[in-house]
């Protein structure tokens, strides 16, 4: 072993450069890049290897090597349960989910009595919201997840933070594939089912059908000797909205819903974005601990010292417990839509936290290109043919942004595809305007303004701008460019079919012959194919045609006629001359 060999094992990164690894063993770098070279890798001072690569040289040099130990984010839904007796009873989480227009958020109004869907774009959801409300003496939490199939990723998230997932469905339209999804969601995420069989009050309203529904999906209701618990209700009337809420706390008791109140808080971000005023604003839901103006939160990428809370109603208050969703402002960066936040003791730390979790995001973007696959390679080769619309994309909370590129990017085929450029959470801005310019972007608002003096620009650098308030109208209208980016589909038309009996005069260019139509007709001025036994051997145009010695417009099939074809291929008796017509029709993704 080399004089150099040490009994403490050096830590490396998954990826770390040339420089940094010299100087982690204490050796020059030239002796470093030496080795490197001997190993066959050509590596500069600046240049990243692989943990593999500097395991190697380590060895060689005699270092033992280790790799640096992975900052893992603690999973909050995943803390086992309080033992009996400890801690406090915190409210239930749930959320409401189900197909689009099946009444969720209508249902919320009955619940709320608050007119959430008339400020709604499209009268559709658009992110998540969380609300409470009083049942007795007793808190329910919920979160409003949209239903429009755009936002799976808010609803795969909304499920993942809940206790209780309330499924809506009409009865006068049955279980749909979204209702189906989120039912799927709900299940996966181990939560509690609680079925609102919306709109019993509406003609045609069927009941006992979504339940058939249900049941084939192994969803078999109480009454028909289940265990899902499944409620009529209107949200229009109201009636057995209370049932309705009495059910979720009873399904919620099974579970046993308890927290300690002065632990260290922790729970998920439901909602964040970018304020003009404020600067990032969050919305957290708590699942234990209290939170206080002036702690200190770490969430992935991102932290907080906490300078104001306020509460649902957007009353400033100053602290929040178990089970409560609070808008936080304080954040250094917009934290991600549906991760976790836990509290740590100071800022040091939670910069520490926040540092390794960027570096190890970084080292993942470098340590994901090195290597590739054949499959991987043969999917890079066909991306190479594909046309691609170049999209910037700024979006007004981070859980739309997150629904947004995501259905973004299923929006391809073999031939075109979107690719984002970039993404973000804010107003547009001049830089926005710069960059779609220089990569020849479409520039994407949803839900986001346009100010005069970015509009100006947009309109001097001649950068197209499109502004949405509804998610399916934005998804349309790049389909619909991605289809004017598709070849035309050539749709050919046989007419007609003619068999050689004869042939008159052969030049280099043209053929005198005369036949029998088979099938269709044959006309002047029609393209064709020269088939011989079954085979194509050439093409033709036909100049001219002649029945009864006299100029035809047309010779339909059983009668006989003479024709002048322009061709380059000699054509012979038993030949077979096939008349078609092409009309390109525009495609669609």
């Amino acid at each position: 072993m080399s004089e150099e060999a040490t009994t403490k094992p050096i830590q490396i990164a998954a990826a770390v450069t040339v420089s940094d690894f010299a100087a982690s063993l204490g050796t020059p770098v030239t002796k470093v890049i030496g080795e490197l070279m001997k190993n066959g890798v050509m590596a500069t001072i600046n240049e990243t290897i692989d943990f593999d690569t500097a395991a190697i040289i380590g060895s060689d040099l005699g270092f033992e090597i280790i790799p640096e130990p992975v900052v893992v984010e603690p999973s909050v839904k995943d803390r086992p349960k309080l033992a009996e007796g400890v801690g406090v009873a915190r409210p239930p989480i749930v959320a409401v989910m189900g197909h689009v227009d099946h009444g969720k958020t209508s249902l919320l109004d009955a619940i709320r009595s608050a007119d959430v869907a008339a400020g709604e774009a499209g009268g559709i959801t658009q992110h998540i919201g969380a609300y409470q409300i009083k049942r007795g003496e007793r808190w329910i939490t919920f979160l409003d997840t949209p239903g429009h199939e755009a936002f799976t990723a808010i609803r795969k998230h909304g499920a993942r933070m809940t206790d209780v997932a309330v499924i809506v469905v009409a009865a006068d339209d049955g279980v749909k594939p979204q209702t189906k999804e989120a039912i799927k969601h709900a299940q996966d995420a181990g939560v509690q089912l609680v079925i609102a069989v919306n709109k019993v009050d509406k003609p045609g309203a069927d009941p006992n059908r979504v339940r058939q529904e249900l049941s084939e999906l192994g969803l078999v209701a109480e009454e028909w000797g289940g265990t899902t618990v499944m409620v009529d209700v209107s949200a229009k009337t109201g009636q057995n909205v209370e049932q309705l809420l009495d059910m979720v706390l009873l399904v919620a008791d099974i579970e046993d819903l308890r927290a300690e109140e002065d632990a260290a808080s922790d729970g998920f971000i439901i909602e964040s974005h970018l304020d003009p005023g404020r600067g990032p604003v969050a919305t957290l839901l708590v699942l234990n601990g209290t939170l206080n103006t002036g702690d200190i939160v770490v969430c992935g990428n991102a932290y907080c010292k906490i300078r104001s809370l306020e509460d649902y109603r957007g009353k400033r208050i100053k602290k929040a417990g178990p089970g409560m969703p609070v808008a936080v402002s304080g954040f250094k960066a917009v934290p991600n839509f549906g991760d976790s936040f836990r509290e740590v003791a100071d800022e040091k730390t939670a910069r520490e936290l926040v540092s390794k979790v960027a570096r190890q995001d970084s080292i993942k973007s470098m340590v994901k290109v090195k290597k590739i696959g054949l499959e991987e390679l043969q999917g890079a080769i066909t991306a190479g043919n594909v046309k691609e619309l170049n999209v910037v994309v700024k979006a007004d909370v981070q859980g739309s942004l997150e629904s947004l590129t995501e259905s973004l990017n299923n929006l391809r085929n073999d031939e075109v595809a979107v690719k984002i450029i970039q993404s973000g959470v804010g107003e547009l801005s001049e830089s926005d305007i710069t960059l779609a310019k220089t990569t020849g972007a479409l520039l994407l608002g949803f839900n986001v303004s346009l100010s005069s003096a970015v509009k100006q620009l947009a309109n001097r650098e001649q950068v197209n701008v499109q502004l949405y308030r509804v998610i399916y109208e934005l998804l349309d209208d790049v389909r619909d460019i991605l289809g004017q980016m598709l070849p035309p589909e050539i749709i050919e038309t046989v007419t007609g079919e003619l068999k050689i009996l004869g042939v008159f005069k052969t030049t280099k260019t043209a053929v005198v012959c005369g036949g029998q139509v088979v099938s269709g007709k044959v006309a002047p001025k029609t393209v064709m194919r020269i088939t011989r036994k079954g085979e194509v051997i050439g093409t033709g145009t036909l100049t001219s045609l002649q029945k009864d010695k006299q100029e035809a417009k047309e010779v339909f099939e059983g009668e006989q006629c003479g024709t002048n074809v322009s061709t380059v291929t000699p054509i012979e008796v038993g030949d077979v001359l096939q008349f078609f017509t092409t009309e390109s029709k525009a495609r669609t993704l």
